[in-house]
């Protein structure tokens, strides 16, 4: 599968933050960001560019608004080849916190949003692409986004000069034939654009499915160390990396950062497969009521969540 132009982007950080509130240490930070140097990853996106009235930074770390001064922290001037990358969800930014590209460490702003709320991703993508960031726009939630309206959110993008297109398995409830469906129906009404692929392991398919979506031509590939994410978790790394035998990445260093920071974690944190997550994904349900369920003691009645999320007699 060795392709010059794929691009890998690790969210472990970002992502993984929905499961304690970004409340990560500097040394954790530091230590992904270090494995990703030494293995050669494209892209590290370090967490969310958010703003205060969102968020209260008494319940979430620093990696809920990477200002330059945390970011600069672990990370220094970064000079090196790894691009830093931020998330900005509509509704949570104000684009007055997003400094110009020239004044900051990252490099990258991904916009994240609904399909409601796509003229607004294009003007804060639009925003972020003057002031000198590379930019993609990220359609969550698209499995449950009915045709129509997906046509036409594609269409407004193809307008826009957006580069880079994300397909989004937020709920993990998608099979391969759904992404390549996806993946063909991107290329067709975004000519030109590059495509990227981000999923979630409700049903444990978000490595064949990231697969899927490199076999048609997707070049941007998100994943994180040891699958860490909301919930179920995404697409592993360290399997991407194996599987994709390019040498400009070494897999070693990303053995190491899990083997002393991310798997010791995983004792706090219980992010990875487990059956509530698999039911939300094949009833193509928001994990949130996985997560609840997760965190009360009937966790392993595996029956009861069933019943509830069907609401049987």
């Amino acid at each position: 599968m060795y392709r010059k132009d794929v691009k890998v982007l690790d969210c472990t950080v970002r992502d993984g933050g929905l499961m304690n509130n970004w409340q990560f240490s500097d040394d954790f930070v530091r230590a992904v960001y270090e494995a990703c140097v030494e293995a050669g990853i494209d892209y590290m996106e370090i967490g969310y560019k958010s703003s205060e009235f969102a968020f209260s930074r008494e319940e979430v770390g620093p990696w809920k608004f990477c200002d330059e001064e945390d970011l600069r922290r672990v990370v220094g001037d970064n000079q090196t080849p790894v691009k830093l990358s931020a998330m900005a969800d509509i509704g949570r930014i104000d684009p007055v916190d997003i400094l110009p590209a020239n004044e900051s460490v990252l490099d990258m702003i991904r916009v994240a949003c609904y399909v409601h709320q796509i003229d607004k991703a294009i003007v804060l993508a639009q925003d972020c692409m003057d002031k000198g960031y590379e930019t993609s726009i990220n359609l969550m939630a698209v499995s449950k986004v009915n045709e129509m309206d997906l046509d036409e959110a594609l269409q407004d993008i193809g307008k826009s000069p957006v580069p880079i297109i994300y397909i989004v398995d937020s709920f993990g409830s998608m099979y391969s034939q759904n992404i390549q469906y996806l993946v063909e129906k991107y290329k067709k009404a975004l000519p030109g654009k590059i495509l990227g692929i981000h999923a979630h392991n409700n049903m444990q398919l978000a490595m064949s499915n990231t697969i899927t979506a490199l076999s048609s031509n997707c070049n941007m590939l998100d994943a994180t160390l040891l699958g860490m994410g909301r919930g179920a978790g995404n697409c592993p790394m360290e399997i991407l990396i194996a599987f994709l035998k390019n040498p400009k990445y070494r897999l070693l260093p990303l053995l190491d950062v899990i083997q002393n920071h991310i798997h010791p974690l995983q004792q706090d944190i219980p992010w990875g497969y487990h059956v509530p997550y698999l039911i939300t994904g094949a009833l193509n349900e928001h994990p949130r009521s996985a997560l609840k369920w997760m965190a009360s003691e009937n966790r392993d009645d595996f029956v009861a969540f069933m019943k509830e999320m069907h609401d049987y007699e």
